[in-house]
């Protein structure tokens, strides 16, 4: 288990920012399980290591 102060968290408006997607994109891969949150009432935060490990595993070798 991660320590709490290491789990930098982001609101899915800034991993929205940072993956260049719409906000409803986010959480779209929060709900098909994609993506890692953690739930605060009626509110998602998203591990910055979570979006790491989904940035790994989305890379395309092209050509």
């Amino acid at each position: 288990m991660t320590e709490p102060s290491a789990l930098n968290l982001r609101t899915v408006a800034e991993v929205a920012t940072l993956l260049r997607v719409s906000k409803m994109s986010v959480y779209r891969l929060i709900h098909n399980g994609e993506l890692e949150a953690v739930r605060f009432g009626r509110t998602f935060r998203v591990p910055q290591q979570a979006v790491d490990r989904y940035l790994n595993k989305s890379y395309y070798q092209a050509g």
